[in-house]
């Protein structure tokens, strides 16, 4: 027996490193260098640099790399392109951590310092992920590895970005943005997270000009009140038609007011009539905007999440929380609260530090999507890109569809920082100097001041130097005009001043990783990794940013490169825990990857993913699932080390290698070969289509599924069994391409299977198995083949078994076989008979065929079944008391007489009807039970009905064994 496998237990932890660190040093994750081949690319969802490897991440990659490896073995030239994002929010907040414990700031560093304790951070920490990739075996080319903050895709960016705003699609606006005053910085609305909450819904009186009454409105923010600027209704709510034009007093503050008319204003909520506050809601906002002359915008709350002066004497510096109950105890002194009420509403958080934003009016950058939008639409209508499942696209067609413009400015310090500078010695279009529109806050005192415009810190007597070095934050109004180009300026090009100062804030994260496609791939150079790989083959990612980022490449590939950046989208589902609930930390359900991977090993963890990945569902993911494929691989290890001994004991020649022993078994040569090595070789057949057609169709749990069913049941639960009674009748020839006849079967017509044709069949099926199962399970099979293979190509880099030949009538015929032997298996089940124990056996045949093939291979039914005889006829009796299994064209009587204590048995046999009975009832009484019906989910209740059917059946073969039982007393 070969050395690896004299083990009797597969230990994963053993191989998986020694197999790994053979692919990569044998070069197997490179694309081949041969052009003719197809070509097949993947570029990897790239995972933050600040992350570590959880459960969609190991099914995200599970999935891309059962994909990479299987294109490999069809013989594509095949690139996974694996990277990481550099997460800007993500990184920053890890690093200000670290600066927190030390005491310090990334002010106190100032930028420069902080962007280099950043890259160190990197440096240090930021290649987690990928060790942990290697460790679930992901064969991605990591000699091609990018990040998007290298100096090839910081090109792109800069490349990307200045033709966007030299055409008129990158803009700077103001107006109403997520903000998080904890991160401090703008969000998209796409990364902002809604949670139900339940609060409170304040009615507040709102006091008309000359005290004449008051209007009421309804608010779940009172501190925003401060900032109301009117108070609308809808134009047709006829309980306030006669207010509208009319002023009241805003309260807390006595600012009068307008009542307005808006057709937005919904008069089911609250009262009727809301309070529009601009500068603190997008909605307001919008009908702000809406009126003639447009209203007053007043900031009442800061960036840091305080009350502004704006507010008032008496709040501001107020956390806007602490002011919320300051003000409705304010309002409650001067009797201005009508009433409050409990009231479930959604309310936005941060997606990364989950603190509750706040709508705020700044200067941003956006870019107009409109027409890269309408394109994208159209390459998915007709297409050209196919979204998978089916269902997504309607979600993708009604995003983009009613799309919003792209803020792609972030208030923080990692990123890529905005190519765009300002100068402030020139003249702005009033005749002011753009000075002016740029405010500067230091990070110290200089020459009695902490902030002011540029123009103001200048005019007191500090130099352009000073300030550069000095400036904590720097905030540019919308007046200013922004210089940019490919290359950094030095001077202004319209008046000649290196008095210049760059846009402080940097690019959204998404903004580098929309080019990723192609900047990857060396974009803007035409390199020949881009002529080759553009556009990619499929991108397989969680539908939770579709829109995030899916879209978003779709875009800039067709405005960029003219062409869409992928092929297919597969788009898995999100794993839950098996009882189908979200994993969270609070919940303390989250299953870590790594821990499944160190108690199961890799190959079991991916296989469970693989077979869990069905489209359009969830997956519930169970550690159980694992255990029991862990279970799968020891009997393959253990099938691997029966073909073993068998070859030690059996082979005296040199046996054949799975490589060359193909021309032994090819279906055309039918006389060469027995029904059992006919029937295992029709079936691989089956399972190589299968498993391909689906990995073709991104089916993963149909392609796992089916190479699954054929090894375990198949090859191992049949052909190794049938194949113990073909070796045992002699001993091979020294040469294996000649058999050796065996003598005729007892009571049979032909010769059992040649040994020879019997164990190089099972080295061949078995290594065709082996290649079906590599990309879901490569490291185990990887080390099965190398026993067989010794010339140090791996299994990675063979031929995926394909164009094999079916054989309908071996299949059909061996059906027969396998129905006699299961029914006899059956009968040992229900009555516990012990699997030791011969049986006598006697097979009633109702057709030719039955009589025909159970008599041809009569020696596989008697070992298999464990009989002491067997007897087939087409006119045998029911012996009495015999037990009965009916299947397909034969009746299987099994006499009992002798086998047990007929009381024993028949007292074991009441107690299981008893239980049995008992069962039934009580799923009959869930069944009849219409609220059960109608309020328990729908797997439930079918899994119910499925049980209530099992037990039935059960309660039949019991009633037919106690019956046979009976006869035995007589």
């Amino acid at each position: 027996m070969d050395e690896q496998i004299k083990s009797k237990a597969y230990d994963p932890k053993a191989i998986e490193e020694k197999w790994y660190d053979f692919w990569l040093k044998n070069g197997c994750f490179s694309p081949s260098e041969e052009p003719e081949r197809v070509v097949f690319s993947i570029v990897i969802p790239p995972p933050n640099v600040t992350g570590s490897l959880h459960m969609g991440h190991a099914l995200n990659a599970t999935l891309q790399d059962v994909l990479a490896r299987y294109r490999r073995m069809k013989g594509h030239r095949v690139l996974w392109l694996p990277g990481t994002d550099h997460a800007g929010i993500a990184t920053q907040n890890v690093v200000e951590k670290q600066l927190t414990a030390e005491n310090l700031s990334r002010h106190t560093l100032g930028r420069e310092a902080f962007i280099e304790r950043v890259w160190t951070w990197k440096e240090q920490y930021g290649g987690v992920i990928i060790h942990q990739l290697k460790k679930l075996g992901a064969s991605c080319d990591w000699s091609r590895e990018r990040f998007t903050l290298d100096e090839g895709l910081s090109r792109a960016v800069r490349e990307v970005f200045v033709r966007l705003l030299q055409e008129g699609l990158i803009y700077r606006s103001l107006r109403l943005i997520n903000w998080c005053p904890r991160c401090a910085t703008a969000l998209s609305d796409l990364e902002v997270e809604h949670d139900e909450f339940h609060g409170k819904l304040t009615y507040m009186r709102y006091p008309f000009e000359g005290n004449s009454g008051y209007i009421v409105v309804a608010t779940t923010r009172p501190e925003t009140m401060l900032g109301d600027t009117a108070v609308a209704i809808n134009p047709k709510d006829g309980r306030y038609v006669g207010h509208i034009g009319k002023r009241i007093k805003l309260p807390l503050s006595g600012r009068l007011i307008p009542v307005i008319a808006d057709p937005q204003v919904d008069p089911a909520f609250g009262t009727g009539a809301v309070k529009v506050t601009p500068s603190h809601d997008f909605n307001d906002e919008a009908i702000a905007r809406r009126q003639t002359p447009v209203l007053p915008f007043i900031t009442v709350i800061g960036q840091d999440g305080r009350m502004t002066p704006e507010a008032g004497q008496r709040y501001s510096g107020l956390d806007r929380h602490e002011c919320r109950k300051l003000v409705v105890a304010d309002l409650k002194d001067k009797n201005l609260i009508e009433k409050e009420e409990s009231h479930k509403h959604s309310i936005g958080h941060c997606y990364r530090c989950k603190t509750i934003i706040e709508p705020l009016s700044t200067v941003q950058w956006y870019v107009n999507v409109d027409a890269l939008a309408a394109e994208a639409i159209e390459v998915v209508k007709t297409s050209q890109v196919r979204i998978i499942p089916d269902g997504w696209k309607n979600s993708y067609f009604s995003w983009m569809q009613d799309i919003r413009h792209w803020c792609i400015s972030r208030q923080i310090w990692w990123g890529h920082q905005i190519p765009a500078w300002y100068c402030p010695d020139c003249n702005g279009e009033d005749g002011s100097r753009q000075g002016e529109y740029i405010h500067v806050t230091l990070n110290q005192r200089i020459n009695g001041l902490r902030e002011g415009s540029y123009r103001e810190l200048i005019s007191a007597g500090l130099s352009h130097k000073e300030i550069v070095e000095n400036t904590k934050d720097m905030r540019v109004g919308i007046a200013a005009k922004p210089i940019t180009g490919l290359v950094d300026p030095t001077v202004c090009p319209t008046c000649g001043s290196d008095h210049i100062v760059r846009d402080p804030d940097v690019l959204d994260t998404w903004f580098s990783s929309a080019l990723w496609p192609f900047s990857t791939l060396g974009w803007p150079e035409q390199t020949p990794d881009l002529k080759t790989f553009y556009p990619t083959s499929v991108l397989v990612t969680g539908f939770d940013i579709l829109f995030f980022w899916v879209a978003r490449m779709i875009m800039m590939g067709m405005k960029f490169m003219k062409d869409v950046p992928f092929r297919d989208v597969y788009i898995h589902a999100l794993v839950r825990d098996e009882k189908g609930q979200k994993m969270s930390k609070s919940k303390g359900n989250v299953i870590d990857p790594l821990l499944m991977i160190d108690k199961y090993g890799a190959d079991a963890f991916r296989f469970s993913l693989a077979a869990f990945a069905a489209q359009g569902r969830d997956i519930r993911f169970s550690e159980e699932r694992v255990e029991g494929y862990r279970f799968f691989i020891n009997k393959l290890y253990n099938a691997s080390r029966y073909i073993n001994i068998s070859i030690d004991k059996y082979a005296v020649g040199e046996l054949d290698t799975i490589e060359t022993i193909n021309e032994h078994f090819e279906l055309s040569d039918k006389e060469l070969l027995n029904l059992p090595e006919r029937w295992i070789l029709s079936r691989l057949a089956a399972a190589a289509h299968n498993t391909a057609k689906g990995l073709e169709d991104y089916r993963f749990n149909d392609a796992s599924s089916a190479i699954y069913q054929f090894i375990w049941h198949e090859l191992c639960d049949w052909y190794i069994e049938l194949s113990k009674t073909s070796l045992s009748q002699g001993i091979a020839s020294p040469s294996l391409s000649q058999g050796i006849a065996s003598p005729l079967a007892q009571g049979g017509t032909n010769p059992i299977a040649q040994p020879a044709a019997a164990l190089n069949c099972l080295v061949y099926v078995f290594g065709h198995a082996l290649r079906l199962l590599h990309p879901f399970m490569p490291f185990i099979t990887e080390e099965l083949w190398s026993v067989y293979c010794h010339n140090g190509k791996s299994i990675s880099m063979t031929t995926y078994p394909q164009d094999l030949v079916s054989d309908q009538e071996a299949e059909d015929r061996m059906q027969y076989i396998i129905d006699c032997i299961s029914g006899i298996r059956s009968i040992r089940g229900e009555l516990n008979i012990s699997p030791s124990k011969p049986l006598n056996a006697i097979i009633k045949t109702y057709t030719h065929a039955a009589k025909r093939n159970l008599a041809q291979n009569y020696d596989y039914i008697k070992n298999i079944a464990r009989l002491e005889t067997l007897e087939i006829s087409d006119v045998a009796e029911k012996p009495k008391g015999a037990a009965v299994s009916v299947k397909t064209d034969m009746e299987i009587y099994i006499p009992l007489s002798g086998l047990f204590n007929v009381k024993t048995e028949l007292e074991r046999l009441d107690k299981e009807l008893k239980k049995t009975n008992d069962s039934i009832t009580q799923t009959n009484k869930k069944l009849r039970n219409e609220d059960f019906i109608a309020n328990a989910p729908k797997s439930v209740v079918e899994k119910e009905k499925e049980r209530h059917e099992e037990l039935v059946s059960r309660l039949d073969k019991i009633t037919a064994n106690i019956k046979n039982m009976k006869e035995l007393e007589v």
